[in-house]
């Protein structure tokens, strides 16, 4: 269906830029905006992924820090360049002609922005197995490099709900020698004779059946059991979920999207340029393997390409004038 036209009075607020999503990548690109004297919305919706994590790794300064802890330092930062920010989800975006958007939000009001940026993020979809949920980020993991140097050596099992969940089983057999591979859903005969011969030189042990759930003692994961009441003693599990990108506004836009195994992404440029003329997408609603310093990363260039945009947009705009 269609967008439903807005119509923004005189009354509605005006931007240079919209950044809708308040995670690493919004924020970023909020920070450079604000310092580039650029009038900037934030909307945020909350709900971070990695809001269950405790801490995240991988980032120059900031390892070990506290996910809701970073974000607030971020909104910090922004403030002082007097770039606001709203508690609220982009409900709609259409073009509002002369290459501006308006933004719908979900509690009433309209903003027109001359440019956008789409740092939405994306969800973990986890499969439907008793505890994987309620351990999320904790000692139910995705990514080795956020996580594995927190249960390196220990027990970890891998929740197989495809045949990929082999690359992950052998990739964690870097942070731990005692790793098993529990088929699930996934048939042995599923598994390449190829993939086989690699599990067995990695030392991973392949465990046919269905899981029925995790086991949990003292707020601890102590072992995975399956179908037929056996259990395995494992001290972390790692589950690939299926990732689902939230492009809806992109796609009000009608921006090209590309089909790839984790889902439909936009197609960007190198700065995050989706096809729509004056819109940037940036952080994991662009790719779900961006963690939050690359995130960031993404934002900051989105940023940089969208003043710059603007500045010649304006100068044309002068000369036109004369």
């Amino acid at each position: 269906m269609a967008a439903e036209v807005v119509t923004v009075t005189e009354e509605s607020q005006k931007y240079e830029a919209v950044v809708v999503g308040g995670g690493a990548a919004g924020l970023s690109a909020a920070l450079v905006l604000g310092r580039a004297r650029r009038r900037t919305l934030v909307v945020d919706a909350g709900g971070p992924r990695n809001a269950p994590a405790a801490h995240m790794q991988g980032y120059l300064s900031r390892d070990g820090m506290a996910p809701a802890e970073f974000l607030a330092e971020g909104r910090r930062e922004i403030a002082r360049y007097g770039v606001e920010l709203v508690r609220d989800r982009a409900a709609d975006v259409s073009a509002a002609g002369g290459g501006e958007f308006d933004v719908v939000l979900a509690g009433g009001r309209t903003v027109r922005a001359r440019r956008l940026i789409v740092a939405t993020g994306l969800a973990d979809e986890l499969p439907p197995v008793p505890g994987v949920a309620e351990r999320w980020g904790r000692d139910v993991l995705h990514c080795p490099y956020c996580h594995g140097w927190e249960v390196r050596d220990g027990a970890f099992g891998v929740l197989a709900t495809s045949p990929a969940a082999v690359h992950q089983a052998l990739l964690v057999t870097q942070w731990s020698k005692d790793v098993r591979l529990f088929l699930h859903t996934v048939a042995e005969e599923e598994l390449p004779d190829e993939d086989l011969r690699r599990l067995a030189a990695a030392g991973v042990d392949v465990v046919p059946g269905e899981v029925a759930g995790l086991v949990v003692e003292d707020d601890r994961l102590t072992g995975v059991r399956l179908a037929d009441g056996t259990v395995h003693e494992r001290s972390a599990v790692f589950v690939p979920p299926r990732f689902v990108p939230r492009t809806g506004l992109l796609e009000r836009l009608g921006a090209e999207l590309r089909e790839t195994p984790f889902g439909s992404y936009p197609v960007l440029d190198g700065t995050g340029r989706t096809s729509v003329p004056g819109v940037w997408c940036a952080g994991n609603a662009a790719s779900p393997t961006e963690q939050v310093v690359n995130a960031a990363s993404a934002g900051h260039r989105a940023a940089a390409a969208l003043n710059g945009e603007l500045v010649f947009a304006d100068i044309e705009a002068a000369l036109d004038r004369g």
